[in-house]
């Protein structure tokens, strides 16, 4: 049973740019609006709910055009407020500009529909001393009050739910590391400019199938016109440019333990470009790395595969592993490492004992 409040009737105003090319109303509606699907649009345009330049308009493949004015009454839930949370999280470091931690698996980074509480947002404002924040409230806050940077925190868009306190980067629910977050708003600032210039040094460690030897993917990321809730490589120019360069580390066989260093952070980047060149990471239910994609599929070998991924969870084997960057404030150079999570390390010692020698790959 859901936990999420009823919904409500929202307004969403949508500015059309000149131009946008032809496209029809609900998929223009349905891309430009949070947590919407393609049905739940189609059928507030039928009730009469989205209008056009101030006329209702019911058929869903009319035209946007440049300079349209669209507006949409939908049914969504209340506004989220973020209430601290007594929960456990691993603070490497700290000071009174930055906090760097260390996010478990399952532990979604800030709330949103769905996942109202229980988030590492949730666990920082519990460990900070703050109160209760909603996106309401915190364009009156400042970062004094809630002892996390707050001026780029808010909702960044209409209809935008999250709210994202000291947030400058982010980590998908089942991957685990290092993250930064700040303290204060010119620590944000600081630490987003080094990401947008891409002076981060950020390495992952990952456990995929196959042995891919040393290289570099790049492309354009965007997300899957067939499944909304997955991003795919998408012809030039579509969605995002996206690069990551990756090298064998360990090879067992079947699979790989392989580093990848993030020259772009794209949603879901190193799990599809992974995937996108036959290597998708182990146990990724998204991307294809759940199932033996290398190796006897039967027998003795299903069944140790089989309790590998039973052992992670599910979740892919994927972890941030090496953080670095200047400290806003000192200007000094910080690197932070953090050892695999021991799903993932006993994932690793079970393959290496038992498909591989423990030999550095090729490549």
């Amino acid at each position: 049973m859901s936990n999420e409040p009823d919904p409500v009737e929202t307004l969403i105003e949508l500015d059309v740019p000149p131009g946008q090319a032809p496209v029809r109303l609900d998929l223009y509606v349905t891309d430009k609006t949070a947590n919407a699907t393609r049905s739940k649009v189609q059928r507030a345009i039928k009730e009469g709910r989205v209008d056009v330049n101030r006329q209702t308009v019911t058929k869903v493949s009319t035209p946007v055009q440049p300079g349209d004015h669209i507006s949409c009454r939908v049914m969504r839930p209340p506004p989220i407020e973020i209430v601290p949370e007594d929960l456990p999280i691993d603070v490497v470091y700290e000071d009174d500009t930055l906090l760097v931690v260390v996010k478990p698996a399952g532990m979604v980074v800030h709330p949103a529909y769905g996942h109202r509480s229980g988030t590492l947002i949730n666990a920082l404002l519990h460990h900070v001393g703050a109160g209760p924040i909603s996106g309401d409230e915190i364009d009156e806050a400042d970062d004094d009050d809630v002892g996390l940077a707050v001026e780029s925190a808010g909702p960044r868009y209409d209809g935008d739910p999250t709210v994202r306190p000291g947030l400058v980067h982010r980590l998908d629910k089942d991957t685990t590391g290092l993250m930064v977050v700040a303290k204060t708003d010119v620590a944000a600032a600081h630490l987003g400019k080094q990401f947008a210039e891409r002076t981060i040094q950020r390495r992952y460690l990952a456990l995929v199938w196959g042995a891919p030897e040393a290289g570099r993917v790049e492309g354009w990321l965007g997300r899957s016109p067939r499944d909304r809730k997955k991003m795919s490589v998408r012809p030039e120019g579509e969605g995002k440019w996206a690069a990551t360069r990756h090298e064998p580390v360990e090879s067992f066989g079947a699979t790989s333990l392989v580093r990848f260093q993030l020259e772009t952070g794209r949603t879901h980047q190193i799990r599809v470009h992974a995937a996108s060149i036959g290597h998708p990471v182990f146990g990724d239910t998204t991307y294809g790395g759940d199932r033996i994609v290398y190796g006897a599929a039967e027998g003795s070998r299903k069944a140790f595969v089989g309790n590998l991924f039973k052992r992670l969870g599910p979740r892919q084997a994927l972890h941030a592993a090496t953080l670095g960057f200047v400290h806003p404030e000192t200007g000094e150079s910080m690197s932070f490492e953090a050892p695999l999570p021991d799903d993932m390390a006993w994932v690793v010692d079970r393959l290496r004992t038992v498909e591989g020698a423990g030999r550095p790959a090729s490549g």
